[in-house]
């Protein structure tokens, strides 16, 4: 499968996961079904952060979560299709992944499943936006926020895309 999928560099020096062609439009449950069950192929693997050189595996629970998760649920409109269109290009946005912050798992909720707590990291996504005629006309940079949680068995796992929000800055 191709997935017009490349990394590049701004000239902020920020790199950026930009997306060719859009697949989802994060608008129907049937779309989000079929988004859950391409993110299922993940589960097993592993990639790396080319900043931190941290290995972040994929759990069986990051499709369920990315999918059905409170903060997808309140996503709308451009947001809600940067997200779904996010789960083509989970290896390249966790290998960007930059300004990790870590922070305790407060209310417990997560005991086992994040033992050693909680870590956020800052990543990037571009998405066409065409004219009238089906053309390219720019592109839209979206932040995500990456969650992952430092389980008990001391590995890294991606939980979840958090805050996914279109930019304000220039458009690529």
């Amino acid at each position: 499968m191709n997935k017009h999928i490349e990394v590049i560099t701004n000239q902020e020096g920020k790199r950026i996961v930009v997306i060719s062609d859009v697949w989802f439009k994060g608008k129907t449950t049937k779309e989000w079904a079929e988004i859950e069950k391409y993110l299922k192929e993940y589960v097993g693997k592993y990639y790396e952060i080319v900043e931190t050189s941290e290995k972040i595996y994929i759990g069986k629970d990051f499709p369920d979560e990315f999918v059905h998760g409170k903060d997808k649920t309140i996503l709308k409109g451009p947001n809600a299709k940067a997200k779904a269109n996010a789960s083509r290009a989970v290896k390249e946005l966790i290998q960007i992944a930059t300004n990790k912050t870590f922070a305790q798992d407060y209310n417990s909720k997560h005991r086992k499943k994040a033992q050693y707590g909680w870590y956020r990291y800052d990543t990037r996504l571009a998405l066409p936006v065409y004219n009238d005629s089906g053309e390219v006309q720019r592109y839209n940079i979206y932040k995500l926020r990456m969650l992952v949680r430092h389980d008990s068995d001391g590995k890294l796992y991606l939980y979840d895309f958090l805050r996914t929000k279109k930019e304000t800055s220039s458009p690529l």
